[in-house]
């Protein structure tokens, strides 16, 4: 491990490891030990480290083509709109590079929407707590998470936080003023904690009952994670907006907002913009990554390997029941609570080569390569039993 890292920037609790090399679902660091990867680059390398598919387009894109600006029209990048247009209820997409860029450009376009239709006051953005929506300052206004706020503030105002499942406080939140409605079909960082259908209904009932937008933040969930291409897919409502990033690039930086024609016309030409959004080479890998996580066998196994991992975590709760009080999950995203906090958990974890997250120090959530095996969730489950007994 190179030990001089002065020259960057403090801002990551990093953990004493320096990765040289990935493939699959395996990494391996300067001294050429091995790991399991649980996390994938928090939900971003779903098919797995270096897919072969993957580098070949990207390899072959990068001798052609690798940067214009979006003052000019590029094949891979409508390719890729049409591909994820035809794969949702979305008629436009813009692109940006990561997952909160998604959500800031969907905020923009909501509050411009609102103001168009119903004035200056409609800028009310209805949120959930516990939610994590990005970083820059309006999407990390949109993340009811004090501990992320803290020092930032004045936060961009309008912000309305509510609890989940709960209707009331979300009938009293929605009004008039209100442009639109942000929440997470499951909720990831919060805790891997799944909304119920009965509340998605409601809030789509709301928005359509005030005319304001209903954004889903699939960024973490989106692509292939819960076994289905998008995560509303296995929800009784579809959004106005959807953001997406992470997973869609398999570890290249995009990210994109879809919606209807009529939505996305509240963003006219100069309303907004990013420089390399939409990059040929980016979109290269992300058309190949829809065309493969599109697959019904793909996705099945997506289900399955799903369920297996859900069954097993419950298995190690039902026989360590002072170890663990909670398994919940869908698809590959999975998340294990734990009955005390643990804050050592993740380190003890990578000493015996596997690497997972740890949330709120007892929440242990896993987002493994949708590529992942029954042998590989069993080989993890030991390594699990190994360092909580």
């Amino acid at each position: 491990m190179i030990e001089n890292t002065n020259f960057l920037a403090n801002t990551y609790s990093r953990m004493p490891v320096t990765f040289v090399k990935g493939e699959g679902v395996w990494l391996w660091d300067d001294n050429g030990k091995k790991y399991l990867d649980m996390a994938s680059g928090i939900a971003v390398c779903s098919l797995g480290h270096c897919h072969p598919a993957i580098s070949k387009v990207v390899s072959d894109q990068l001798a052609l083509l690798v940067h214009t600006s979006n003052l000019y029209w590029t094949l891979p990048q409508m390719e890729l709109a049409m591909a994820l247009c035809e794969r949702s209820f979305a008629e436009q997409v813009f692109f940006c590079n990561s997952g909160t860029e998604s959500v800031e450009s969907a905020l923009k376009l909501a509050k411009r929407r609102g103001n168009s239709l119903n004035g200056p006051d409609c800028y009310q953005i209805v949120c959930l707590e516990n939610s994590f929506h990005g970083r820059t300052m309006g999407a990390l206004s949109a993340t009811c998470q004090p501990v992320y706020q803290r020092g930032f503030e004045p936060l961009v105002p309008g912000m309305t936080p509510v609890p989940a499942e709960n209707k009331r406080a979300l009938s009293l939140a929605v009004g008039s003023r209100t442009a639109a409605v942000i929440l997470e079909p499951i909720q990831g960082e919060g805790g891997v904690r799944p909304v119920s259908d009965e509340y998605l209904r409601f809030a789509r009932q709301l928005c359509d009952e005030f005319g304001a937008l209903l954004i889903f933040d699939e960024v973490q969930v989106g692509i292939g994670r819960t076994g289905s291409f998008f995560a509303y897919e296995q929800t009784s409502v579809v959004p106005d907006v959807l953001c997406i990033a992470k997973a869609l690039g398999n570890g290249l930086p995009i990210g994109a907002m879809l919606a209807s024609k009529e939505v996305m016309s509240f963003l006219p030409q100069g309303s907004h913009a990013s420089t390399f959004g939409g990059n040929p080479v980016v979109c290269q890998a992300a058309k190949e990554v829809v065309k493969l996580v599109s697959e019904p066998v793909f996705l099945a196994h997506v289900k399955e390997t799903g369920q297996y991992l859900n069954s097993r975590l419950n298995e190690f709760a039902i026989k360590h029941p002072w170890l663990a009080q909670d398994v919940r999950g869908r698809g590959l995203i999975q998340a294990m609570e734990l009955k005390q906090s643990d804050s050592g958990l993740a380190a003890r974890l990578m000493t015996e080569g596997v690497m997972a997250l740890v949330g709120h120090g007892k929440i242990l959530r896993l987002v493994p390569p949708l590529v992942i095996s029954k042998e590989h969730i069993d080989l993890f489950m030991e390594k699990l039993e190994l360092v909580l007994k």
